[in-house]
């Protein structure tokens, strides 16, 4: 019994990958990756980019519950794989990141509107991505994930999402990162990804729900940058008053007190030199597709970092300065403490086309006028669409970007690129 039990169920998943392959070749890559294994009495689905692991009786009892469920199932594993969610290691709640995939990828299974796969629970799905697309518009996992761990949810709702779509078990992502039996490597799934993206552009392009999944493959397979390591990279060696345990000899501290009471032998020093940020630009280009809802998404998490991280000095030297074609307007900010206030009542100038240069010009003008000692470099938040400068400047220049934009004109080399999404 358990060996036909066995023969049906792999029979099942042959078919369902056999369905899949026949309306979209440009899966079979992927697939043929994930060969099944049989798991009796698991009780859920797994796997690790290279094997599908399912218990034959519960699959076998899903199906005949839910007809479509063995090809629903090699879809939802199949596109957690082409949108790499395991490699996503900056993400560190596991279960918001998983909720955040699930929901993700359903969404673009029900998007496909493949004849044959519904199941019973689609339109109860369907209504909650209605509702989940009010305040997340474009669903993708990133985008999901920052909503979710941002605003937090509740546990009835949490339930909810993981009843309606959750299929299969997700490995621990550290797993991906450290085990030596994972064969599949990031490389290997940025060629599948980039597979399929390549022929729904080129062959598939009024395939359903092909914007959606474009959409989830360009996050899971552009570079991801840390903004906060970006500004530390203009930290400087500073002196902080604080005690340091390096040169600090505790022994002759306590033996000072303990022999003489209230006299130690020695002092702590006062100070300690380390890394800290006190000089740097904050370039805003206020031409007019620049929206100003933009612009206070990223001064909010800029702000968020400078405020709450040890890497920045409290009294600083930070300038602000707005630029459309010219320059348009300056703020200077001296005390840490201070920039919340200044960012929340700023005033937006300009909005004419867009000209870089007169940034750099200004910069480079303060620093011979002694207004910066050590500048590290600028951040400048715009949509690329202007004029760069033809040579590197002395400092350090990172360009913010809001979005992915597949069009947007290649930056200069001496230029670092980081993208944030809108908030």
């Amino acid at each position: 019994m358990a060996k036909e039990t066995e023969e049906y169920a792999l029979k099942v998943l042959e078919l369902a990958k056999d369905t899949i392959t026949v309306r979209f070749r440009f899966f079979d890559r992927v697939l043929s990756r994930l060969k099944p294994v049989s798991s009796p009495g698991l009780g859920i689905f797994s796997s690790d980019g290279e094997h599908l692991y399912y218990d034959p009786e519960r699959l076998l009892i899903n199906y005949l519950e839910e007809p479509a469920f063995a090809v629903r199932l090699y879809l939802h594993v199949m596109f957690h794989y082409i949108f790499m969610h395991p490699l996503r290691f900056d993400k560190p709640d596991e279960n918001i990141w998983n909720m955040a995939t699930d929901i993700a990828v359903e969404n673009v299974i029900l998007e496909m509107e493949i004849p044959g796969t519904e199941m019973s629970t689609d339109d109860e799905k369907r209504l909650r991505i209605s509702k989940i697309r009010k305040w997340v518009p474009n669903i993708t996992a990133e985008k999901l994930y920052r909503e979710f761990a941002a605003q937090g949810i509740s546990k009835e709702a949490e339930a909810d999402y993981k009843r309606l779509f959750t299929m299969d078990r997700h490995r621990d992502r550290a797993v991906y990162k450290d085990d030596p039996l994972t064969k599949l490597t990031e490389e290997d799934f940025k060629k599948i990804s980039e597979r399929v993206k390549a022929e729904l552009k080129s062959f598939s392009k009024d395939q359903k729900g092909a914007d959606e999944i474009i959409s989830n493959i360009r996050e899971g397979t552009r570079k991801q940058y840390d903004y906060e390591a970006l500004l530390k990279r203009f930290a400087v060696m500073s002196e902080t008053i604080k005690v340091n345990p390096d040169e600090f000899d505790y022994i002759y501290y306590t033996y000072g007190l303990n022999t003489y009471k209230n006299l130690p032998l020695i002092e702590p020093l006062e100070y300690t030199e380390d890394n800290r940020v006190k000089e740097f630009v904050i370039a805003i280009d206020t031409s007019a597709s620049v929206r100003g809802d933009l612009v206070k998404g990223f001064l909010r998490r800029t702000v968020s970092i400078l405020k709450t991280s040890d890497a920045f000095s409290r009294q600083v030297n930070i300038k602000i300065i707005m630029c459309d074609s010219a320059v348009t307007d300056v703020v200077t900010i001296n005390d840490i403490d201070d920039i919340t206030a200044v960012t929340d009542n700023l005033k937006l100038s300009g909005f004419g086309a867009t000209d870089f240069r007169p940034v750099f010009a200004y910069v480079d003008e303060a620093i011979l006028k002694k207004e910066f000692t050590n500048l590290k470099g600028i951040i400048y938040f715009t949509d690329g669409y202007g004029i760069y400068p033809s040579k590197a400047p002395d400092y350090d220049t990172v360009f913010v970007f809001a979005n992915y934009d597949e069009h947007r004109p290649k930056l200069p080399a001496w230029a670092v690129r980081c993208i944030i999404e809108d908030e």
